[in-house]
């Protein structure tokens, strides 16, 4: 049974291959929920900054918080994998990407709460968009890395 492609037949006696996954490996499944997540949350964002009815100013901050949201959270999520690892990560770092993540999450909600020309649903849109988007990008990254790693073991 640990064939790594193995035929087997469902219900309806048409063949379906199996495909083994290596040990630590997240699933397809898995993978793709994180990649649709991080598209459905940044596409959002980003159809409604264009929609959005405010000055160009404004959408250049928007756009500017979730692009350094994003970058910040997978730099956290680096480095916070890295130490649990044993890979080295020096202090001034681990602490500038907690740093950065609490800076662009305070910038999104400090935004929103002065953004007067925005209505209360619109502000909260974007702040569920800006999280899906932060929460998706961790999920990717790992990802990302957990393959890499079974690929590595083998």
């Amino acid at each position: 049974m640990s064939n790594e492609n193995e035929v087997q037949l469902d219900k309806g006696n048409n063949p379906k291959v199996r495909v083994e996954r290596k040990e630590g490996e997240p699933t397809s499944a898995f993978k793709g929920a994180s990649w649709a997540a991080l598209t459905v949350g940044v596409a959002a964002y980003l159809i409604g900054l264009f929609n959005a009815a405010m000055e160009l100013n404004e959408k250049g901050y928007y756009f500017a918080v979730l692009v350094f949201g994003l970058y910040s959270a997978v730099s956290l999520q680096k480095a916070v994998r890295d130490k649990e690892e044993g890979i080295p990560v020096t202090s001034i770092y681990y602490g500038i990407s907690w740093f950065a993540l609490i800076v662009s999450i305070s910038l999104m909600a400090i935004g929103l709460y002065n953004a007067g020309s925005i209505v209360l649903s619109e502000k909260g849109f974007y702040g569920m968009s800006f999280v899906l988007s932060v929460f998706a990008a961790i999920t990717v990254q790992k990802n990302i890395r957990d393959t890499q790693r079974a690929k590595e073991r083998d």
